[in-house]
């Protein structure tokens, strides 16, 4: 591609090394950022810089929130003697979405991928068992994407969960095997939920 400014070339290169955004979106985008008023590409520059200042991880479950507690953490109204197990963020968005589901979250910021490099020390799993250990806890629901990776993990964990009193159950199978839970419908991902299963090693 001939771009005849290496400042516009840079910020090609910028928001092209973003997910699923390729060099011509890439340039798209970025020509029409160029034909903005000055305001308008500070107002957009400053949101990012807001976001990645002011954006907090949740000391307690690994959420994203504005404050050291999350909202969900921090709301008394919530189950917090139940707790679901999700990969990342935009799984806790797609659960909440349903509507149906009452409890706390604990994000463990991936899930083992032997391929990738990712073991259990990794990810956030401590904070986990020690929640589950500390008798505060009833059932701990094991919500990650129904792939050899999420199995993995969901073993892992069940393993380790053992040394507790807390009931481990898994989502049930309405989600398709190999798919991303955060690309569930959310019909598909309440009945889910609420139909769980106690986990059980096969």
């Amino acid at each position: 591609m001939n771009i005849p400014s290496r400042f516009l070339e840079d910020a090609v290169d910028q928001l092209s090394s973003l997910p699923s955004i390729g060099k011509r979106t890439a340039l798209r985008l970025v020509l029409n950022l160029l034909n903005r008023s000055d305001d308008e590409v500070e107002q957009f520059a400053k949101v990012f810089t807001d976001l990645k200042k002011n954006v907090k991880t949740c000391t307690s479950c690994g959420n994203i929130s504005d404050t050291e507690i999350c909202h969900i953490c921090s709301n008394p109204g919530r189950n917090h003697r139940l707790i679901c197990v999700v990969e990342d963020i935009r799984d806790v968005m797609a659960i909440e979405s349903t509507g149906t589901y009452s409890g706390l979250y604990h994000v463990l910021g991936g899930i083992i991928s032997p391929m990738d490099g990712i073991g259990p020390n990794d990810l956030f799993i401590p904070a986990l068992i020690v929640k589950a250990e500390s008798g505060l806890v009833d059932e701990v629901i094991l919500a990650l994407s129904p792939t050899m990776e999420g199995d993995t993990t969901n073993f892992y964990l069940f393993k380790k969960l053992g040394k507790s009193e807390v009931a481990v159950s898994t989502l049930s199978r309405g989600i398709a095997v190999g798919s991303e839970l955060q690309y569930a419908d959310e019909l598909t991902l309440s009945r889910s939920i609420q139909q769980r299963t106690p986990y059980t090693l096969m």
